[in-house]
């Protein structure tokens, strides 16, 4: 079963009939043997819209109770029951009734889809969720429900439904969009005519982005190369020169000449990153384009002409603009220049501007050696060995006194040239060839001394030699050529797979980034900066090194990264091909700075939601546990100050008991409260002395009625390293605990014992115990199991029993009672050097 198909009506506004347009079309498929059906239609009682709805079958909707009132939705499973081949779902972006199967009526439509119905759905264009802003500073009105642009980008017919806006205030004026009372209103608000035309440009503009996007995709799978004019394109070729600024204005000027135009600024750089294009040029041009409401693209290309017919081709441009020629006279016989190739290339579909400008016929430089990327010493030995070489040789040679005959000699020079093409490429080593072969045929070809050969055989062995060291330097250097290509790959596969692992890996270290990138790049100094916006100074984020650089114009190399980062870097210029790895580098910062900002603003979030909650469990505590004492204090304080009842020594003695038990509560209350505050803020800090426990437990069991707790604790116990007062305070809420919520009558059972180098202390109680999901809950701050009676306290003794744990260096848990009912196992650390624990003193299980 394949997915649904997604037909939408985009209104250019309310009321321009897009309802009336999906029913039609229902109409029409209906007629054509079609099964379809109207899952949802909501005709606002409108008069037209009421007639064409009928004739189609329409599925039940849903009815929800909300706040007293009956609300109907679609019924996404009676449609799925009823699986016709079409469904009509008006309202796209509206947001379901609480209860409904899915938040927002896009997400029913797409299981609709997903179960292979096609859907004919409408959405408004001010309803799209990237024109939120927009539409609220144009109408004044801030859209609530919306739908993801992509959404319905991904839809696979979109049909505007436009109308004037003139025609739009007629429609409501004769009652066919809203009922006579509301007119007025609507149409000075907004229904305004200056608010129309605005929406209607915003639905035109969005639609022709989608229509150049199916373009695109229509042009590209059917391989369709040439240029189709249907919208003005201007490509603006830059060389990296002044003049650049000059072409982009002009192209700008072209482009606003015809509505909707684009212009497209680009420089295409050789892959060998030889380039006298100035970065900081660069970084202008760029900021003026997209100033001037253009967008800028770095190519690489070896042959510029034919990666400018590219990328104008694969960007359906209508127009190339260019500078003229910077080039003097005689450096045209190095070959036509760009602006004459292109022009010559550019076939009928493309018109080709050339604009004079003040650099006209100034010079630029001769393109730089490839083997300029060699170094300066190395291009210079190879020089040295390819000239001098063969004169020391033949000088060594000629005052050797030993024959070693013509081709031995032949061998020699030719070891030498493969040596000039190893360090120097093919020049150098073309160099070595010719000089060889003429100091040969001078010294070592008879007759000597001479240019002439008196043997036709020596003539062919030197047209030999002269070949093979020709073909062996062109080799030698080809493969130092690919050797040094191979490297650079490598090293770039080995940087991207670098970045691409710290993705997988989460990694969100910005220092540890940028200083990758400073040595990746050798570089003294690499800074990320930001801006608010386009107006605002560039601060910076990040940097590593001396004396970063605080804006990108500052930089020797930059790489922008969106309109509001860049990354700066400072130690020397970089060539082109290095900018791939750069931008890679860039983006990876970005990404970087976004998850360390998600993760603060996570972690502020999840401290703020802790913080509510325990304030709000504060706010509780106080109102309800801590007013309950301080209520019957103020009561029993009044009653004995009362002059209008004698009481007996008996009834004194029980306001006063009532008096002091509800200070002892307040009491235990606040010191809860406030040692959980110091656990939160860390400041407690235990003073560790070796103790005995039945010194500490007994005196813990002070809180709780006479007979509630039996003790167990062993004679023969090791001691215990703990803070007394700590753990005091910590066995006292444990046991209160297990006493609260202990049956009537049965006793809590205190026992300690040994295992190893620990010493647990458990608390049986035999009450209705916690279910193992909710174990670890009860240990969080205010939290309360079961049916606890509200006067029994803010629920803090067993987070702060734990706390003080692990002050400790302890644990606390909680375990099943055999039988029914909550353990409570505190483990303590032994003291050192303590007796060793016997089997007697272990609990049963522990003994084997």
């Amino acid at each position: 079963m394949g997915r649904g198909k997604l037909r939408i009506y985009l209104g250019a506004a309310p009321g321009v009939g897009k309802t009336y347009a999906m029913l039609s079309e229902g109409h029409r498929r209906v007629e054509r043997g079609t099964d379809c059906v109207v899952a949802f239609v909501e005709h606002h009682g409108r008069p037209r819209t009421e007639t064409v709805l009928r004739g189609l079958e329409q599925v039940p909707r849903r009815t929800l109770e909300h706040r007293g009132a009956a609300l109907t939705e679609m019924d996404v499973d009676a449609v799925l029951a009823r699986r016709p081949a079409v469904a009509l779902v008006d309202e796209l972006a509206h947001t379901n009734a609480p209860g409904s199967r899915n938040p927002k009526r896009w997400q029913d439509v797409a299981e609709l889809l997903a179960a292979g119905i096609d859907v004919v759905s409408t959405v408004n264009i001010q309803h799209l969720e990237s024109l939120g802003d927009v539409v609220e500073a144009i109408t004044g009105v801030r859209q609530r429900e919306t739908v993801p642009d992509e959404v319905v980008r991904r839809a696979d017919q979109i049909e505007l439904v436009d109308m004037s806006p003139e025609a739009l205030r007629r429609r409501m004026a004769h009652g066919n969009v809203y009922t006579s009372d509301k007119v007025d209103a609507a149409l000075s608000n907004y229904f305004r005519p200056g608010n129309l035309t605005a929406l209607r440009e915003l639905a035109l503009l969005w639609t022709a982005d989608r229509v150049d996007e199916y373009l695109r995709k229509y042009r590209g799978e059917h391989n369709i190369r040439s240029t189709w004019q249907a919208r003005e394109r201007i490509v603006v070729g830059l060389t990296g020169g002044p003049e650049g600024r000059t072409l982009i204005r002009r192209a700008t000027r072209l482009a606003e000449k015809g509505a909707g135009g684009e212009v497209l600024a680009v420089y295409i750089a050789r892959s060998d990153g030889l380039t006298a294009a100035s970065p900081k040029e660069l970084a202008v041009q760029r900021t003026l384009v997209e100033d001037l409401g253009g967008t800028f693209h770095h190519v690489i290309g070896d042959d510029v002409p034919t990666a400018l017919l590219e990328f104008a081709r694969g960007v359906n441009a209508t127009q190339i603009v260019l500078g003229s020629s910077r080039r003097r006279s005689w450096q045209y016989v190095f070959g036509p220049g760009v602006g004459q190739t292109v022009a010559r290339d550019s076939g009928p579909d493309l018109d080709v501007h050339i604009v004079t400008h003040g650099e006209v016929a100034k010079g630029r430089g001769l393109p730089v050696a490839r083997g300029a990327r060699l170094g300066r010493s190395r291009i210079l030995a190879a020089w040295t060995i390819g000239v001098a070489g063969p004169a020391c040789l033949a000088l060594l040679l000629t005052h050797v006194d030993a024959d070693l005959g013509l081709a031995n000699d032949m061998l020699l020079f030719l070891a030498l040239t493969v040596a000039a093409a190893l360090l120097g490429g093919f020049l150098p080593a073309l160099a070595s060839a010719a000089a060889g072969s003429l100091l040969l045929n001078w010294f070592f070809t008879p007759p000597v001394h001479r240019l002439t050969i008196a043997d036709p055989k020596n003539i062919v062995a030197l047209a030999v030699f002269l070949g093979v060291a020709m073909s062996v330097a062109s080799v030698v250097d080809l493969a130092a050529r690919r050797t040094h290509q191979a490297a650079r790959l490598r090293a770039e596969s080995e940087v991207l797979s670098y970045l691409a692992g710290s993705v997988l890996r989460g990694e969100t270290s910005l220092d540890a980034l940028l200083e990758r990138v400073r040595e990746t790049f050798s570089m003294e100094s690499v800074a990320l900066l930001e801006r608010e916006d386009e107006v605002e100074p560039w601060t910076p984020v990040a940097s590593v090194g001396p004396h970063p650089a605080a804006r990108p114009e500052e930089a020797d190399a930059d790489m922008p990264v969106g309109d509001r980062l860049a990354l700066a870097l400072s130690g020397r210029v970089l060539p082109a091909e290095d900018r791939r790895v750069l931008g890679a580098f860039a983006a990876q910062a970005a990404v970087v700075l976004d998850r360390q900002r998600l993760v603060g603003e996570a972690e502020e979030a999840r401290k703020l939601a802790e913080g509510n909650k325990i304030r709000t469990s504060l706010l509780a505590a106080v109102s309800h546990d801590l007013r309950t004492p301080l209520a019957s204090i103020k009561a029993s304080v009044s009653s004995l100050r009362s002059d209008d009842v004698e009481w007996s020594e008996q009834d004194r003695a029980e306001l006063l008991e009532g008096i002091e038990a509800g200070a002892d509560r307040l009491d235990h209350l606040v010191g809860n409260l406030l040692d959980m505050s110091r656990l939160r803020t860390g400041t407690v800090a235990p003073l560790m002395r070796v103790v005995d426990l039945d010194e500490v437990v007994p005196m813990a069991l002070g809180g709780v009625p006479d007979g509630s707790a039996e003790l167990d604790i062993p004679e023969t116990l090791p001691m215990v390293e703990v803070d007394k007062g700590l753990l005091e305070r910590a066995v006292a809420n444990i046991v209160e605990n297990a006493v609260k919520y202990s049956p009537g009558g049965v006793p809590v059972t205190v026992a300690a014992s040994a295992l190893g180098d620990r010493v647990e202390l458990r608390v049986v109680d035999r009450g209705p115990g916690v279910p193992d999901e909710a174990k670890d809950g009860i240990f969080e701050p205010f939290q309360r199991f079961g049916d606890a009676p509200r006067g029994s306290g803010v629920g803090l003794g067993l987070a702060v029993a734990r706390g003080f744990a692990e002050a400790m260096g302890g644990t606390l848990g909680a375990e099943d009672t055999p039988g029914g009912g909550l353990t409570m196992v505190l483990t303590l650390r032994a003291a050192r050097g303590g007796p060793p624990a016997h089997a007697a003193d272990l609990p049963a299980h522990a003994v084997t």
